[in-house]
């Protein structure tokens, strides 16, 4: 069904520069966890390969399989070149000796006696846990570039954020229209990524009777009626509107196609509501309307302000959680101060 009214009405007010930064999982977010081990000084350099061997073999760390066995030694005003990691310590280490601490099929030669030196819990996810992991000890670390693109803002071209800029605009518009009905002024567009056609814009449609009624809750729904489903009429809400993606068949209408692997298209050669789809909103969505996300499938969320509610980049981080079934990825601050005037409690 195409736009009914003027979608093209009010105008987005320029703003200061903006920035498409990724929203990342609590792991890569959160700040580097460091647990006490025991480390040795290495006296004689000469004897540091069988000393590597051995340790490595009498204490295997199988759940910190990135902290490197070696590192130089940090104290220019101590002898020794190197330090040798031996064993965690445990969460009352105390004082140990070499004996107390190797076992008889480690020959001690060569290592001085053991200190405890705080070392990294788990492996670095971004550059940013990398640099403060090996401040620490030397850690592995295998860089996802795309997350390190995206967190210093050149992950997007200058044609992409000029279409993603154009996207957001208009949920802008349709957050004003909601404004100028009395409703939330909180505004979203589905797009197809591959085409960069608007598929759906919605707005905030929420009254006493239907609560529910959230952007992101209404833009899924207009997908869906777009592809011959949906649950709601929507037909006094000239602003929200939504383009049939049936093929020649189309879908029936009330029919309900399952998902029987994710991102697999339907029967009827149709993407399961929202898979391969990019949302962008006005304000960050909720709970529920991020795990309606998640049960859409959809690809690329991108809001422009956060919320005291949000549960991608303020709260629990939905769209990143290993246990759900699906992920999405998540990018905020685009045309961040408009998105923030149009609803001030952010």
């Amino acid at each position: 069904m195409e736009p009914r009214g003027n979608l093209e009405a009010g105008s987005v007010e320029l703003g200061p520069p903006w920035q498409a930064l990724p929203v990342l999982s609590e792991q890569q977010s959160e700040a580097v966890e460091l647990v006490p081990a025991f480390a040795a000084p290495v006296l004689d350099p000469r004897q540091t390969s069988r000393l590597v061997r051995e340790v490595s073999a009498a204490l295997p760390l199988p759940s910190q399989p990135h902290l490197k066995r070696v590192r130089p030694n940090p104290d220019a005003q101590r002898p020794h070149a190197l330090e040798l990691l031996l064993c965690l310590a445990g969460p009352r280490p105390g004082t140990r000796t070499l004996a107390e601490l190797l076992p008889p099929t480690v020959d001690a030669r060569g290592l001085g006696p053991p200190f405890l030196a705080p070392v990294p819990a788990r492996p670095p996810l971004t550059r940013a846990q990398f640099e403060a992991a090996r401040a620490h000890w030397p850690s592995t670390f295998h860089e996802d570039k795309q997350v390190t693109r995206a967190l210093a803002g050149r992950l997007f071209s200058a044609q992409e954020r000029a279409r993603m800029q154009g996207h957001m605009e208009r949920a802008v518009r349709v957050a004003q229209q909601a404004a100028a009905r009395g409703l939330r002024a909180v505004g979203a567009v589905v797009v197809d990524p591959i085409s960069s056609r608007v598929l759906a814009a919605g707005h905030d449609c929420c009254s006493d009777t239907s609560p529910l009624l959230h952007a992101t809750m209404v833009c899924i729904d207009l997908v869906a009626q777009g592809q011959g489903c949906g649950a709601y009429d929507l037909g006094t809400h000239p602003a929200c509107w939504f383009a049939s993606t049936t093929g020649p068949q189309g879908a029936r209408p009330g029919a309900v196609r399952k998902l029987e692997r994710e991102d697999l298209d339907g029967e009827d050669g149709l993407p399961y509501v929202c898979t391969g789809y990019d949302l962008y909103i006005t304000r960050e969505p909720c709970v529920m309307c991020a795990m309606a996300l998640v049960h859409a499938r959809i690809r690329r969320v991108f809001y422009g302000s956060p919320s005291p509610d949000g549960a991608l980049g303020t709260r629990f981080r939905l769209h990143a959680r290993p246990d759900l079934n699906h992920r999405f990825q998540v990018f905020r601050g685009v045309l961040e101060h408009q998105c923030c005037v149009l609803d001030p409690d952010t």
